[in-house]
């Protein structure tokens, strides 16, 4: 017990490590940004915004045109890397949604990298291609950063070094290292002809003309994105040396994983810039460029992204919706729901434009202004909320964030006629909308697991929202009689209201979770449950799904009872016995509750021994797969013991034909008056083996197990010596020997001779195939660029008969000349994954003790 304590605290800072040290890291810089603000007040930064002359902005606008127009080189370079050339509109049309959207939300794999995919592979692009480009980007743009920074400490190396503050007199030393760093990546891409082998992946060696293009994209796109903010700013530092402390300052924030690096990177430059210039007029600068270079590209990308899928026909629409669209859409929503919610907090903790509330007053009465505020700031708590929720794909969270949306769009106009706010909620209202299908998973708010980067991310948002409204009123002497003034000019009470109804909204949601359903205890079915399952194992061709009525696993059932996925549970580890059984879309649907399941519980999702057909789910689930053997699948269409590789076969059966031996096969109603028999039979061989009963992956003597099958037996001269329990595939697509015993007195070879008279009935009868099992670690290659995993299943296989007879049992099944068939198990990577394995042992042998001794 103590041992499983100090695991759960270790894996509980393993998860909360990284988001608690963001979270930390962008408490750091709202204290330095106080600290540098602390003489200023709001107003000094509302008048700086003004300052700034239309001409500025202008230039900024236009130079963030030309920086957008540039971002498409990015994608171009990446596709002619991998050979695989688009238009230009088109290249430019994916590479434009997908950096607003990724420059905005951050995360650039997940979201850039999606619309990239989801472009790219309609237009004919393979997912290896699609992961080389978006690979050969991120290098494109990590190698910009490098000769960039590298050219800046160069031009400028004592102006950038009294900007960063640092006690050098020059950084040329630092930048001649980064553009020594890009002369041998030149030179490697000039003399090498070898590609590059990393941590097991093959780098292509980019010819010199791909990498000359990947530092004139990076080149531009920084220069003029740094551009969009120096401008804006009243009296900048030269360019070579802002440009240092800009890329530095970019590097931070990308580092911090914070979206768009906020707060994190406006910290940095505040305090770069401080000789420079005073603090409210850099924040005023920041300000206008955050709208300039991240918020309106992001609003006009989602419109891009959606009007591209609407344009398409309705039929194709539904179609993108149910194949496509679910990989992408559901965190391009959650990003940007999110992104709405914190637009409302933040609106909530400033002071509104007293024009627009003067306007106001002739259409509303103060109440109304009043309630719109307060509903506003506890829409916004709520959107943060529904965020996440999107991103899990509950049906419940797409109407209610659709209605809080709306919601904050006429609370918006109502509260200070903020239509800028109403046009971005606008924007998210007009996406989400038409996805209504892509949100069809069933399942409670307060239930789903929440995940520590959102937990995070919330409590950071509600701390800037808190923070922004105490410095916009800071001037303000707070008494208690504060909370209860109402009047068409008291922002700081409306403040103080609204910030308490966020905190009631978000304290509600945690409370409610606090007072959920306990964790369900996973039970064993019941006889109402094992027959409501077989139906559903008649009519599946797999034979092994009977392995659902032995009643040692838990049975998760769809609601339209199609489909049913048995599993069992060891430690933190779920384990799925096998692909789910039922149609398509109940085996997925099935597959997804099953993993909501155990991450509501903190448990490691698995699926044991699965094949093929499913990968795409387990794929989408965010499993690894490995494989772990192969089954034995032997054709019986032309089956038979002629020809001389079957020598072997027929000697053994005139053997045991010649001491009386034969096989009877009989219906499972005629199996309960010999369970007495074959119960001592299979004690006889327990004891002869010195092992106990497995469960779980094969099935145990359980005699109301047994009875639900038919048998196949061995007599001699009429006496029962062996016997084995039959799975029945579907339309007789399989048959498959499930649990095998026989006594001392069997003949020697009683099982080669029972599989070999039981193919040669089920070919009569009309069976397509006669499934001997799983072989484990069998076809695992020795070679040198293999995985881990599979160089050590190889060497075990080859090396390690004293604890298994893998050889052995590959070589005694290799008799029939069977297909050979991979089977897998799809699972979390990493250190959880040598647990899962613990975990399956541990249920295959019935507790940890039938682990450590047979």
């Amino acid at each position: 017990m103590p041992g499983r304590n100090w695991r759960n605290v270790a894996d509980w800072l393993v998860r909360w490590l990284w988001p608690l040290a963001v979270a930390g890291l962008l408490g750091l810089t709202l204290l330095l940004l106080h600290h540098e603000l602390r003489a200023f007040h709001y107003r000094d930064i509302r008048d700086a915004v003004r300052a700034i002359p239309a001409s500025r902005t202008a230039w900024a606008f236009f130079l963030t045109v030309a920086a957008y127009a540039a971002l498409p080189g990015y994608d171009a370079v990446a596709l002619a890397y991998v050979g695989h050339r688009l238009s230009a509109t088109r290249t430019a049309f994916a590479s434009f949604i997908a950096y607003a959207l990724s420059q905005t939300l951050g995360f650039h794999l997940l979201t850039g990298g999606s619309v990239r995919a989801r472009f790219w592979s309609l237009w004919g692009l393979s997912a290896a291609e699609i992961a080389s480009a978006v690979s050969f980007a991120s290098a494109t743009f990590v190698i910009g950063l490098l000769f960039m920074a590298g050219l800046a400490l160069l031009l400028e190396p004592a102006g950038t070094a009294r900007l960063l503050h640092l006690p050098f007199a020059s950084l040329w030393p630092l930048g001649l290292l980064f553009l020594a760093i890009i002369g041998a990546y030149l030179w490697w891409s000039l003399g090498s002809r070898r590609p590059l082998t990393l941590l097991g992946w093959t780098i292509p060696v980019p010819s010199p003309r791909l990498a000359l293009a990947q530092l004139g994209v990076a080149a531009v796109d920084w220069v003029l994105a740094a551009g969009v903010l120096y401008v804006l700013l009243p009296s900048p530092p030269p360019f070579g040396a802002f440009l240092g402390a800009f890329l530095l300052a970019q590097l931070a924030g990308l580092v911090s994983h914070v979206p768009g690096g906020l707060g994190v990177f406006d910290t940095l430059m505040v305090l770069l810039l401080a000789p420079h210039m005073a603090a409210p007029q850099v924040v005023s600068s920041l300000l206008l460029y955050r709208v300039v270079y991240y918020f309106i590209p992001f609003g006009i990308g989602l419109l891009l992204l959606a009007g591209s899928e609407v344009s398409r026909s309705r039929t194709e629409w539904t179609r993108l919706v149910g194949r496509a669209l679910p990989p992408l859409v559901p965190y391009l929503l959650g990003g940007a729901t999110f992104a709405a919610g914190v637009i409302l907090l933040l609106s909530g903790s400033t002071p509104p434009v007293h024009s627009r509330i003067a306007s106001l007053q002739h259409l509303l009465p103060l109440g109304v202004i009043e309630a719109s505020h307060f509903a506003a700031s506890a829409a916004g708590a709520g959107l943060i909320v529904l965020g996440w929720a999107l991103t899990r794909r509950i049906d419940a969270a797409w109407l209610l964030t659709a209605i809080l949306l709306a919601l904050g769009m006429v609370a918006s106009l109502t509260k200070g006629l903020d239509w800028e706010e109403a046009v971005a909620l606008g924007v998210v209202l007009t996406v989400l909308l038409p996805s209504r299908r892509v949100f069809y998973r069933k399942a409670a708010l307060t239930g789903e697991p929440f995940s520590p980067e959102w937990v995070v991310a919330i409590a950071c948002v509600l701390g800037v929202s808190l923070w922004i409204g105490f410095f916009s009123f800071r001037h303000v002497e707070y008494s208690s009689q504060l909370w209860w003034r109402f009047t068409l000019h008291g922002d700081a009470p409306r403040f103080l209201r609204a910030s308490a109804g966020v905190l009631v909204v978000l304290g509600s949601f945690g409370f409610a979770r606090l007072l959920r359903h306990a964790p369900v205890t996973v039970t064993l079915p019941g006889s109402a449950e094992l027959e409501r399952v077989v139906p559903l194992v008649r009519d599946c061709p797999d034979g092994s799904a009977g392995l659902a009525l032995l009643g040692d696993k838990a049975l998760l059932f769809d609601e339209e009872n199609r489909g049913v996925l048995m599993y069992g549970v060891a430690g933190r580890a779920w384990v799925s016995m096998g692909d789910p059984v039922g149609t398509p879309e109940a085996r997925r649907a099935l597959a997804w509750r099953f993993r909501e399941l155990a991450d509501a519980h903190g448990g490691w999702t698995a699926f044991y021994e699965v094949g093929t057909d499913d990968f795409p789910i387990y794929i989408d689930l965010g499993l690894t797969l490995r494989k772990i053997g192969e089954e034995a699948i032997v054709p019986l269409d032309d089956f038979s013991l002629d020809g001389p590789n079957r020598r072997g076969l027929r000697r053994r059966q005139r053997d045991v034909q010649k001491e009386g031996g034969s096989v009877e096969v009989i219906d499972a109603a005629q199996v309960k008056p010999l369970l007495p028999e074959l119960r001592r039979i299979s004690d006889d061989w327990l004891e002869s083996k010195r092992t106990r009963e497995k469960g779980f992956s094969l099935g145990r003597f359980d005699e109301d197990y047994l009875r639900r099958f038919p048998m196949g037996l061995v007599r001699v001269n009429g006496r029962i010596v062996g016997f084995a329990n039959l799975w029945s595939g579907h339309d007789r697509a399989e048959l498959s020997p499930d649990l095998m015993r026989y006594s001392s007195e069997a003949p020697v070879g009683v099982m080669e001779f029972m599989f070999t008279e039981l193919m040669l009935w089920a070919r009569a009868q009309g069976y397509r195939t006669f499934n001997l099992g799983m072989a484990p670690l069998a076809g695992f290659e020795e070679r040198k660029h293999v995985p881990l995993w599979t160089r050590a299943g190889a060497l075990l296989y080859k090396h390690g008969e004293q604890f298994y007879n893998f050889q052995g049992l590959r070589t005694f099944k290799e008799k029939w000349y069977p297909e050979w068939h991979p089977r897998y198990i799809a699972s979390p990577g990493g250190l959880a994954f040598p647990r899962v394995l613990t975990g399956i042992a541990t249920l295959i042998a019935g507790g940890l003790r039938g682990v450590v001794a047979k």
